[in-house]
């Protein structure tokens, strides 16, 4: 006897033969999940999207707790603006809209040196630059010359399943311009590619802050050169903040789903996956109800997936699949972050003395993202300590207080709402999380930039750490995968799962922040396999 879901009741019923009256399951209600799930349902494909978590989002959400809104994870999103899916799927009329800081972003170091500021504009912020690093503002000039070509035909790539004849196509189409570079610096490591044009660490470190130390990888690591992009690409893409919160995002993408004819289901984990070892023909869900479906499109972490949830694999292909997979050693997790709500806003001397405010133009500073980057040698530090245990005595870290931009993020009692995030902070921490003084000492260390007296200011908080995501989240050791083959190793087709968004067993597809082109909350990934699914099914 096999179990199908009850469209009038979301039970499970017994019966003889599995019913088929779904095209296709996606698991995971991720922002990339209701991507895919959105164009599907709209292109006709009858589509149930099953979430874990008793509301969508995943990491792109936005959730309630202390009387207050917080997101899960960074309130900014860049790349995900630049997508045709914000049309596509008619986001705007589902009720998204953005707001925009500008600056974006001030970048500040320890050590009490000047910061600098990143505008929307390239010029003005070749003017927070040259203010008090003059070399480093020529420095950025010709650093955009080289970098923006880059930027342009890495956003041009990820738009699009990656093939290797589009891929080329592309690249030949541009006449070079920029392919060569990218496809050196994709090797190279980001320290050798920053350190190329910039001598000075306030210029080099936040391109490493929001790349590699993002990424859980060191500076030095071959592999990490694309981050150099990262400056010239935000500029391309204004960064914006959803007005609500983050998940004003995916709560739109669920909006889009549904009116489309969509199924949602929340709260329904799925344990593993019908198959025979030779197709997969839909999903078991954790209480033991079976879907029955022609295709299975995963979000999760690809490795769980070909390790517990496929049976033994009929073909060579698929062996090898699963036997990497097994071969992989689990990822753990490095991200912690405080969320507090606040009777003040932070405000920094080194910033108020530093004779910038007159850039703001008006604006109130603490609208924007303010990012605090270690020095080399602390960084360095910070990765030695990471597997023993250990956090580093100033770590990377990450503040902005969304609801100065946004006052609908405000708290229930009309408070503003802090974000603080800190990197890197392992999962297995020396001595446990529970209760750890860590997230204290991270205030503190914060609070050293700070008026004095602030932390004085923050009424109440919560901490989120590798294992709050972990039991939270269902991230299996607080670990958020992520796509990291170089555009080379895309363009050649190496794990063609990730890339081609088709797994080498019949009837599964990948999609998700592990497969091409990767992290963050881009959708890229989401857009390019409902395309690769909508074409195998017709």
């Amino acid at each position: 006897m096999s179990t199908v879901v009850s469209e009038e009741t979301g039970r499970g019923r017994e019966q003889a033969t599995p019913a088929r009256d779904l095209d296709v399951v996606v698991v995971g209600g991720g922002h990339n999940g209701l991507i895919c799930a959105a164009y599907l349902a709209r292109a006709g494909v009858a589509t149930m999207l099953v979430e874990a978590r008793d509301e969508v989002g995943g990491c792109a959400s936005t959730v309630s707790d202390l009387d207050a809104r917080f997101n899960i994870c960074s309130c900014d999103h860049t790349l995900v603006r630049a997508m045709p899916f914000m049309d596509d799927l008619d986001l705007a009329g589902h009720g998204l809209r953005y707001l925009e800081a500008d600056p974006a972003t001030v970048y500040m170091s320890y050590d009490g040196s000047p910061p600098w500021m990143f505008f929307n504009d390239s010029e003005r912020t070749i003017e927070s630059i040259g203010r008090h690093r003059p070399s480093q503002a020529d420095a950025y000039r010709r650093y955009l010359a080289d970098a923006r070509p880059v930027a342009e035909l890495t956003l041009e790539m990820g738009i699009g399943p990656a093939s290797t004849p589009r891929m080329l196509a592309r690249l030949l189409a541009r006449r070079g311009k920029g392919a060569a570079r990218l496809l050196q610096w994709s090797r190279a490591t980001a320290l050798d590619v920053l350190r190329t044009y910039f001598d000075d660490e306030a210029l080099v470190m936040p391109g490493i802050s929001n790349g590699p130390t993002v990424w859980g990888a060191p500076p030095d690591a071959p592999g990490t050169g694309l981050a150099g992009a990262l400056y010239a690409m935000r500029h391309l893409v204004k960064t914006g903040r959803p007005v609500g919160g983050s998940g004003t995002l995916t709560d739109a993408l669920a909006a889009s789903f549904t009116a489309a004819g969509g199924r949602l289901s929340c709260g329904t984990p799925v344990a593993g996956l019908l198959d025979d070892g030779r197709r997969v023909h839909g999903v078991r869900l954790g209480d033991g109800t079976e879907i029955a479906a022609a295709a299975v499109v995963a979000t999760c972490d690809p490795a769980p997936v070909a390790t517990h949830w496929l049976a033994e694999p009929q073909s060579a292909r698929a062996r090898r699949f699963v036997a990497r997979a097994r071969s992989q050693e689990p990822g753990d997790g490095y991200q912690s972050k405080i969320d507090a709500v606040i009777t003040d806003v932070p405000r920094y001397p080194v910033l108020e003395d530093s004779g910038l405010l007159d850039l703001f133009e008006g604006r109130d500073p603490a609208e924007s993202n303010y990012v605090m980057s270690p020095s080399i040698e602390e960084l360095a530090e910070a990765h030695r300590l990471r597997p023993l245990g250990k956090v580093a005595p100033r770590p990377t870290m990450m503040a902005n207080v969304p609801s100065v931009l946004d006052p609908s993020m405000r708290s229930r009692d009309g408070h503003h709402v802090l974000s603080l995030e800190a990197l890197f902070t392992p999962y297995n921490l020396e001595g446990g999380w529970e209760g750890s003084q860590e997230p204290a000492r991270w205030l503190q260390v914060w609070s050293t930039l700070l008026e004095p007296g602030f932390l004085d200011s923050i009424d109440r908080y919560r901490t989120m750490t590798p294992d709050r995501y972990e039991r939270e989240l269902f991230l299996p050791r607080g670990y958020t995968p992520s796509y990291a083959a170089s555009p080379l190793a895309s363009l050649l087709g190496r794990r063609r799962e990730l890339s081609r968004y088709r797994a080498p067993v019949p009837g599964l597809f990948l999609s998700g922040a592990g497969t091409y082109p990767g992290a963050g909350i881009w959708g890229a990934s989401g857009r390019n396999a409902a395309q690769v699914v909508l074409r195998t099914l017709q």
